[in-house]
């Protein structure tokens, strides 16, 4: 076995009770054999019993298993950061705990990254099994993500991906709490691949992605990877500030040579509100910058160990 490639999966798990045990025993059958597998299952505080479930596990798998229990719900990308900071495997694979990642798709994920050597392999697929929340939400990080992030229009930010250990070294040096694996690496690297993968429908329970968490997602995204929300604040500032003008010099021209005409309250008003409402964005625009600042400062953490099984140095 000590021959074999050493391969990471890490797996964020959240209300997967009926799912991630079979999951990983499928992992583990097809897997074990052709290399040296590490599988890293993170409990982001589930409301069920998937934490016994995964304990469980790791007591069938203490040679292949690493159980990391997080003391506070984080989402997605900060607990897989916290698997991220655990792998020692030459790859990782990120990947969903509820089967709409097949298991025979990882095999051929784990083959593509091997056999080009790219620092980063995206999967996309010809149809998403998502709720249509999630699908409408992934086509709208799509877009912003080309314009934030310089991200190719051709690359979809899958979830269910594998990163090279080298550029993983480099992602779990962001230590600040509102972190965006994709973010991270589109700052990292440039040598990304794409594999079409097959996409399943969700075996059991619901996304624990819900428009909140997705709106959050999105920020993270907009004020820690770009400051292009400030500067398009600035420009709708100054957009406004010539249409003040011009509304101006129109009064006044109108004025002159209309003085009996009545004065424009609607579009006064109209005009104030717009005016007033552009103010209240770039101001909330600024405070969700200065907040993040705040709390990255504070040194907030990304996440919290309650509980390690990692092993021979089980914590």
């Amino acid at each position: 076995m000590t021959d074999l490639q050493r391969i990471s999966i890490v797996i964020p798990v959240y209300n997967a009770e009926n799912t991630i045990g079979r999951l990983v025993d499928e992992l583990v059958a097809n897997l074990e054999h052709l290399y040296a597998l590490e599988i890293i299952l993170v409990n982001d505080r589930s409301m069920d019993s998937s934490e016994q479930v995964c304990t469980e596990i790791y007591k069938k798998y203490p040679s292949s298993i690493r159980f990391l229990s997080l003391a506070k719900n984080v989402g997605e990308h900060n607990a897989v950061m916290a698997g991220l900071n655990h792998v020692t495997g030459a790859y990782a694979v990120i990947m969903d705990d509820d089967f709409q990642n097949p298991v025979g798709e990882v095999e051929r994920l784990i083959e593509y990254a091997l056999q080009t050597g790219q620092d980063v392999v995206y999967t996309y697929y010809d149809k998403k099994e998502h709720s249509l929340v999630r699908n409408i939400g992934s086509v709208f990080n799509d877009k912003v993500a080309n314009l934030m992030l310089n991200k190719p229009g051709d690359l979809y930010l899958s979830s269910f991906k594998i990163i090279k250990h080298a550029l993983i070294r480099e992602i779990v040096k962001y230590d600040l709490p509102y972190p965006y694996i994709d973010g991270l690496i589109s700052q990292s690297t440039d040598e990304i691949g794409r594999l079409k993968v097959q996409h399943a429908a969700r075996e059991d329970g619901k996304s624990g992605y819900t428009f909140r968490k997705l709106v959050s997602l999105w920020l993270n995204m907009f004020t820690n990877f770009s400051v292009l929300p400030l500067r398009f604040a600035t420009l709708l500032g100054f957009l406004f500030a010539g249409l003040g003008f011009v509304f101006g010099v129109l009064t006044i021209l109108e004025r002159i040579t209309q003085p009996g005409l009545p004065q424009g309250y609607t579009l006064m008003f109209v005009f104030i509100a717009v005016v007033s409402g552009v103010q209240l964005i770039s101001i909330g625009l600024l405070g969700e910058y200065i907040g993040r600042l705040f709390l990255s400062q504070s040194k907030k953490p990304q996440y919290t160990i309650r509980r390690a099984y990692l092993g021979a140095d089980d914590e």
